[in-house]
């Protein structure tokens, strides 16, 4: 049977607010792109009784065997929504895990949209939301990556518009536990994206923005200070952000020039340091 290949893109947050808290999850609102890192998955269908999975490459270590991935075919067979179709599923792991970048959320977005595409999968916008709900919750913000603007209502706006903004990010040889950076959480910032508009990823506008959970991040791990510092002395930089609860830090600019610049001048300086160019989806 064919081989399926799928490219499973990065998350980034562009901006992050924490805007209060529900009895378990904390309300947030996001500016979220994607990049153009990526795992690799290789899908084939198989005639055996269950479904294999199978992770290798740099960022595969370590990766439970209950997973975003697991879950979701558990979840997907409980509903016989496969039609009882077994998968072998192959994924290289290129995207840093605890790095803020959704790797394995997108991970199951990523099969969603291709058993969605497939008509294997058939679901109506209520019932897609509650599957990728009992995965992760970024995991619905992947499904069809494009610009992304989160509002606090839980409100999801999407553009297919490029944004066109060449990245160098940055993930130092730690990570950082959502749920432990989360748990710090003690104040709230007021919605600012409740009327998402594409002007709001606009590169001034962006810069003028934050990532709430920085502070929480920087005080657990200095070094993380450190680099954003570093790279915020980066000619022509745009502005200097951590996506998510980090720990991958993420510098921006608009051209690649100066983003390869950046990229030689961070690993005279930290090479111990993963880091990587990439651009916007």
């Amino acid at each position: 049977m064919s081989v399926f290949k799928i490219k499973s893109y990065a998350k980034i947050n562009l901006a992050l607010n924490v805007t209060g808290k529900k009895i378990k999850l904390h309300k947030i609102e996001s500016i979220i792109s994607f990049i153009d890192l990526h795992d690799l998955i290789y899908l084939q269908q198989i005639s055996t009784k269950d479904h294999k999975v199978s992770f290798k490459g740099r960022y595969s270590k370590n990766i439970n065997k209950i997973n975003t991935v697991t879950s979701l075919l558990k979840l997907l067979d409980e509903k016989n929504f496969l039609h009882n179709k077994k998968f072998s599923i192959k994924i290289v792991k290129n995207i840093p895990q605890e790095a803020g970048m959704g790797g394995g959320s997108m991970n199951a977005a990523s099969l969603i949209d291709f058993f969605i595409d497939k008509k294997i999968l058939r679901l109506k916008k209520n019932e897609l939301i509650k599957l990728t709900r009992k995965i992760g919750s970024d995991v619905i913000l992947g499904i069809k990556p494009s610009n992304t603007i989160l509002s606090s209502n839980g409100k999801i706006k999407k553009y297919d518009k490029n944004i066109n903004l060449h990245t160098l990010v940055v993930k130092p040889v730690f990570g950082c536990s959502t749920k432990e950076i989360y748990s710090k959480v003690k104040l709230f910032s007021k919605s600012q994206f409740d009327s998402p508009k594409f002007s709001m990823f606009n590169a001034q506008y962006l810069k003028t923005l934050n990532n709430d959970l920085e502070k929480i991040a920087f005080r657990k791990h200095p070094k993380l200070k450190k680099i954003k510092s570093f790279l915020s002395t980066t000619p022509n930089n745009i502005f200097v952000r951590m996506s998510g609860s980090g720990s991958s830090i993420v510098a921006y600019f608009h051209s690649i020039k100066a983003c390869g610049n950046a990229y030689r001048q961070f690993k005279r300086n930290f090479n111990s340091h993963w880091c990587i160019v990439s651009k916007t989806i």
